[in-house]
C-alpha cells in the first residue's frame, strides 16, 4: 500500500470511542418499512503505518443488540437469528484497505457473524480529524455496507400474503466512528 493510502489520517493506532459513535443496521419489514437497529456495545481500532499501510478490526456484542423493542431484541439474540448464547460476538478483520479518493476509501476484510466467516467490503469517508478540549487528537469516519443474512445462516422468515417476507435478506450497515488516538 503506498503512503497516500489514508493521507488524511495521521499515522498512529485509532481507537474507538464507544461513547461518541455508533453501530446500527436496517432490514426492510414486510417490504414495506425499515427496521433500525444498533448495538451498544462494541469495540474497534484503525492502525495506519509509518509506510501507509493500514488495518482496521473491530468486535461487537451481539447481546446488546437495540432495536427499542425488546421482544424483537430477544428474538434477534435466539437461534433463530444470531444466536448469541453460542455465538456472542461479530467481528470484523480488514484484508485489505483502498483508496478511492482523497477522503474515501474502500475497506475489504473478513466478518464472522452467527460462527460463520464471510468477505465483505465497505465504503469508508473520513469526516475530518481535530483535537478535543481534552487533547485527545480525534478522527470522524463515516462506514457503510450490506450483506445477506442468509450467508449467515440467519435464514428465519415468514411469506406473507402480498409475496414479500417479514424480514429482508439484505441488512444495511451504517457505522458513525469517533477514534482516539492512542498515546
Amino acid at each position: 500500500m503506498s503512503a497516500s493510502t489514508v493521507t488524511s489520517v495521521p499515522t498512529g493506532t485509532w481507537n474507538v470511542d464507544p461513547s461518541h459513535s455508533v453501530v446500527q443496521f436496517s432490514v426492510k419489514h414486510m417490504g414495506i418499512a425499515t427496521v433500525k437497529g444498533q448495538f451498544n456495545e462494541f469495540q474497534g481500532s484503525l492502525t495506519i503505518g509509518e509506510d501507509g499501510s493500514a488495518s482496521a478490526s473491530g468486535t461487537v456484542e451481539v447481546a446488546s443488540v437495540d432495536t427499542r423493542e425488546a421482544q424483537r431484541d430477544e428474538h434477534l439474540k435466539s437461534a433463530d437469528f444470531f444466536d448469541a448464547a453460542s455465538n456472542p460476538q461479530i467481528s470484523f478483520q480488514s484484508t485489505a484497505i483502498e483508496p478511492v479518493d482523497e477522503e474515501t476509501f474502500k475497506i475489504t476484510g473478513d466478518i464472522t457473524i452467527h460462527g460463520i466467516t464471510k468477505p465483505i467490503t465497505l465504503e469508508a469517508t473520513v469526516e475530518g480529524t481535530d483535537t478535543d478540549p481534552w487533547g485527545n487528537e480525534r478522527v470522524g469516519l463515516s462506514v457503510t455496507g450490506q450483506l445477506n443474512r442468509g450467508d449467515f445462516e440467519m435464514k428465519f422468515n415468514q411469506a406473507l400474503g402480498s409475496g414479500n417476507v417479514l424480514v429482508s435478506d439484505k441488512v444495511k450497515l451504517a457505522l458513525d466512528i469517533s477514534a482516539v488516538k492512542a498515546a
